[in-house]
């Protein structure tokens, strides 16, 4: 399996990265996507994607609640990485209008500008959406048709969401532990939206699964979002790890290992 998404850079980490590792190793995932948050996060990260080469793979983004009055001078950075490294994707980037709508007009303007960047370096783009998906959605349709491909991470949207993100391109959607809460409705609508657009994540530490929900996140649990998947689509968890395996090698690994 692929965690496609997990901060297991950031400090919650920092007492038991090692053994915590170990475990996501032990339950199967062979790979892990680090996204960048901003300056501040880029060091951890990069430290720990050289620690685990070839499991660790880092993104280069400006995440949406960082966007400031001084998001130039952030933007600034995530330019300069991406002409001095390869990275997987651009991201995390997006719009958020949960925690505060006063930076929406610097919010759109950064995510667009990253988009840019993704279509210039061809690399997939990782999309953290809250409250937003409208804004969102308008904000990537004047690059429809420009080869942007990407995943809508942690996805709580709708089958008609999830359909119009489709229409896009080459777009998945991230299911994490929320899949597994008592009020979570993506178990009737997953049903309705092919595997094949499906990708597994964590989004360690935050948004445990159940029977976790409430305590640290870790990479190993994707296990629980995969049995859960199980249970909806009806498959074998081995079909279920086989098919969202080759989706997220699809995103993220055929162009990065050429």
């Amino acid at each position: 399996m692929i965690d496609t998404h997990s901060h297991i850079y950031s400090e919650e980490f920092d007492a038991d990265r090692n053994e915590m590792i170990l475990r996501a190793k032990e339950n199967g995932i062979t790979k892990i996507i680090l996204p960048n948050i901003d300056t501040e996060s880029l060091e951890r990260m990069l430290a720990l994607e050289a620690e685990e080469p070839d499991f660790c793979f880092a993104a280069i983004g400006l995440h949406p609640t960082s966007v400031k009055a001084d998001y130039e001078n952030e933007l600034e950075t995530v330019k300069q990485e991406l002409k001095r490294r390869k990275y997987i994707a651009v991201g995390e980037i997006g719009i958020d209008l949960y925690w505060d709508k006063t930076f929406l007009k610097e919010q759109t303007k950064a995510f667009q500008t990253q988009i840019e960047w993704a279509i210039e370096y061809d690399l997939p783009i990782i999309i953290h959406v809250r409250d937003s998906f409208r804004e969102t959605i308008n904000a990537i349709k004047p690059h429809k048709g420009e080869k942007l491909k990407g995943v809508f991470h942690s996805f709580t949207g709708n089958t008609e969401n999830a359909y119009e993100i489709f229409e896009l391109g080459d777009f998945y959607i991230g299911i994490n532990g929320i899949v597994t809460f008592k009020n979570s409705t993506l178990s009737q609508i997953l049903p309705h939206i092919p595997l094949n657009r499906i990708l597994l994540e964590t989004d360690a530490p935050y948004l445990a699964p159940v029977p976790f929900r409430g305590k640290r996140n870790e990479s190993a649990y994707i296990a629980f979002v995969r049995d859960k998947l199980a249970e909806i689509y009806k498959m074998p968890i081995d079909e279920i790890d086989r098919i969202t395996t080759q989706n997220g090698e699809n995103l993220f690994f055929d162009n990065y290992l050429k």
